[in-house]
């Protein structure tokens, strides 16, 4: 594994703290001194990332987006792991079967595995980590993944099975994410507090530090089961603007920057120090309406305002060609994809509509955008508004800050404010189960990942149906009249998938840029 580079194509892949504390014994050991006459020890090898937004938790089974699990997946480890090319690897797990009755899944797991504090990685432990998700009480961000198990039986110490009522076929591609990852059973059982300031787990690093808006810094597991990490040190750095993370990495104070603007990318590559990696990604960018309250309660708004956003001008002006338009929910490479015909401007047509709603002299709206956390993401904000104009449409922008963005729109019904609002989601299993059902099952409300408060109950009736079939084809067709009924529908104003650049300096070997967005530096080295 340590092999595989970021640059590698990937077409085939179909809560915040009031207190942090350095965790005892995991800052790095302390060097003796050379005797005299004798050269000194190597200087730690030190990785510094410099991101685009800060953390949200320290909490792996609370946090939701891909800045956070960049940062977590090197503490806590899942039981699966997809790798860049798509194929699904055994990681805390050995194998997966499905039992002859299609409803019990066995999982073997592997042995001699300790968390970093000692305690000893089994069933016992998985166990305990699944039924903490499961309990609503918990809030955890993606029990979806895993709610139709309805028990969790330890067959022996490093046996373990989950049963559910049906078929359930996504089941081991949700078994890969990080929303599920292990935490130390001594720590969960200390509760939430404990949890979300030390962040215990079993992989190749430890947490040392989390400064909130400034660095997250994770130092190497002497202890790791696996092959020992190459680095001393990770710091992930917060730097919001775009300019300075570049600067950073070309004065070499930075040897990764994300999110590298298309428009810097020629210069940028034009260093002899650095190269720019593109990769493929999963994640769709869109912009979401609150379908309960006017005026995206009718659906010609909806659409009018797809027709009056030039996608096509967006990707080519702002992105360089760095996207693709958006003809589906969910990426091409995702299982279950199905191409819809893409909403192109149509001014006229988009008026026509807006006066068919009765807005035939123009409405006001309120459009929230988070800044440095998607490729210009406050530029393409600002052509959206500027698109709309054009048929009448006065469109307020208003930003906000990654962590406090995710707390506001995530606030269920009763106390939602958006109106509409600009957000990504990267269907990290590849599976259309985890990019539709997450997001258009009316059962997925806000606070969980339907911000928009759609509902239609074809659209429900065919996602359920397509959890608990087992047969690939027809899981196809039932997503395929998913999508086909959410595109007419229009909760969303489709946009784009993103390309992600990223800024690495040449001194740096096997780091990871995975397709699903997540910064991965257990194989990296600096030379």
């Amino acid at each position: 594994m340590g092999s595989w580079r970021s640059r590698r194509g990937a077409a085939a892949l179909a809560v915040v703290i009031a207190a942090l504390v350095l965790v005892a014994g995991c800052a790095p050991r302390a060097q003796e001194p050379a005797a005299p006459g004798q050269p000194g020890p190597p200087e730690p090898k030190v990785l510094t990332i410099v991101t685009g937004t800060d953390i949200e938790s320290l909490d792996v089974h609370v946090v939701t987006s891909s800045p956070s699990f960049s940062v977590l997946e090197h503490i806590f480890e899942s039981l699966f792991y997809i790798n860049p090319e798509g194929k699904i690897q055994p990681l805390l797990a050995e194998s997966f079967t499905v039992e002859p009755e299609g409803n019990v899944y066995t999982i073997k797991l592997r042995r001699g595995i300790s968390f970093t504090d000692g305690t000893p990685f089994d069933a016992e432990a998985v166990k305990l980590n699944f039924e903490r998700v499961l309990n609503p009480e918990n809030k955890a961000a993606f029990r979806n993944l895993i709610n139709t198990v309805t028990d969790i039986r330890v067959v022996d110490s490093h046996t373990i099975q989950l049963v559910t009522e049906k078929p359930f076929g996504p089941m081991l591609t949700h078994l890969t994410h990080q929303g599920l990852a292990i935490i130390s059973p001594a720590v969960l059982r200390q509760g939430p507090e404990a949890i979300a300031r030390n962040p215990v787990g079993t992989g190749p690093f430890v947490f040392k530090e989390w400064r909130q808006g400034e660095y997250v810094s994770l130092v190497k597991n002497d202890n790791y089961w696996g092959d020992k990490a190459k680095l001393d040190e990770v710091v992930f750095k917060v730097v919001k603007e775009d300019g300075a993370r570049l600067v950073e990495i070309e004065a070499g104070t930075a040897d990764v920057a994300v999110r590298v603007p298309p428009t810097e990318a020629t210069r940028l590559r034009a260093s002899p120090n650095i190269v720019v990696d593109t990769t493929p990604g999963l994640r769709t960018i869109y912009v979401y309406f609150n379908v309960t309250k006017k005026p995206f309660d009718d659906v010609r708004v909806r659409q009018a305002f797809n027709y009056a956003v030039d996608k096509e001008a967006i990707v080519k002006n702002l992105l360089l060609g760095a996207a693709r338009v958006s003809d589906a929910p969910i990426a091409p490479p995702v299982f279950g994809y199905s191409a819809q015909t893409p909403y192109r401007r149509d001014v006229e047509k988009a008026r026509q509509l807006l006066k068919e709603a009765g807005y035939e002299s123009g409405l006001r709206v309120v459009f929230h955008h988070p800044t440095g956390r998607y490729v210009q993401d406050a530029r393409i904000a600002d052509a959206i508004r500027a698109q709309l104009a054009e048929v009448g449409v006065t469109a307020e922008l208003k930003t906000l800050e990654w962590a406090q963005y995710l707390d506001f729109i995530r606030k269920p019904l009763d106390q939602n404010e958006v109106q509409m609002a600009l957000l990504g989601w990267g269907t990290v299993t590849m599976d259309a189960d985890y990019g539709l059902h997450a997001l258009f099952h009316s059962g997925q409300w806000a606070p969980s990942f339907n911000l928009g408060f759609y509902k239609n109950e074809q659209v429900d009736q065919l996602l359920a149906e397509a959890r608990n079939v087992a047969e690939a084809n027809r899981r196809l067709q039932l997503y395929a009249e998913a999508q086909k009924l959410i595109w007419e529908d229009a909760p969303w104003l489709f946009l784009h998938s993103e390309v992600q650049l990223t800024g690495i300096r040449k001194n740096v070997k096997g780091f990871v840029v995975h397709p699903t967005e997540r910064l991965i530096a257990r194989w990296a080295d600096k030379e």
